[in-house]
């Protein structure tokens, strides 16, 4: 356990390894923030009379596609960190300055304009169905991509932190999901992706000192 916890030489079955870790993690962390949707197009799709589940199983597998499309960069930028001695397989970061730079960027992404935007998408799960329905198998895999795009975009840069705080550090992983899922519920009178913004840049500064 401890050599494959700190492999550097990777081959094509680690790197697969690693890229399915990445995606049940990914799934892990993002399936109870993504619940309420799902369950909201189940439950519209049986009201409009369909009995075929084979829509909403689409619907899924569009979401499961999108995260394991970041799953896949996620395990190429790990690679290319332990390739460099940045990271020893799946540790926190061992460098000062790229662990700043990490935190930094997504307090910046939680302030941006894009981020609200993924964010209220995420929020509003009745508005984006009634504006974007589509009905059919192929409508459930456009409106389940388009979703799962806006809920990556909600929080890629919150599953980057994984490399700072530790890939496969239990407590990180369970932290972040909670973070994810307290940011999707909140009320938008209180402006929780703002307030983490801005905490995550102090710390990504404090780092430097």
């Amino acid at each position: 356990m401890s050599k494959f916890m700190h492999q550097t030489q990777w081959d094509v079955g680690y790197a697969l390894t690693m890229f399915i870790m990445w995606w049940v993690m990914m799934v892990a962390m993002m399936l109870p923030s993504a619940l309420p949707m799902i369950l909201l197009f189940t439950s519209l799709h049986q009201k409009m009379g369909a009995r075929s589940p084979m829509a909403v199983t689409t619907f899924v597998t569009a979401y499961l596609l999108i995260w394991g499309g970041f799953s896949a960069i996620a395990t190429s930028c790990q690679w290319l960190l332990v390739q460099h001695d940045l990271i020893a397989a799946m540790k926190p970061l061992n460098s000062t300055l790229l662990g700043g730079g990490l935190l930094i960027s997504a307090g910046i992404w939680q302030l941006s304009p894009w981020k609200q935007t993924c964010l209220n998408h995420c929020r509003a799960p009745i508005q984006f169905l009634s504006e974007n329905w589509q009905a059919g198998t192929m409508g459930a895999l456009q409106m389940g991509l388009k979703h799962g795009l806006y809920c990556l975009g909600c929080c890629w840069v919150l599953m980057a932190l994984l490399f700072y705080g530790g890939i496969m550090n239990l407590l990180w992983i369970i932290g972040l999901a909670i973070f994810i899922l307290i940011e999707k519920v909140m009320p938008v009178n209180i402006n929780f992706s703002r307030y983490s913004g801005m905490i995550l840049i102090a710390w990504g500064i404090l780092l430097f000192f």
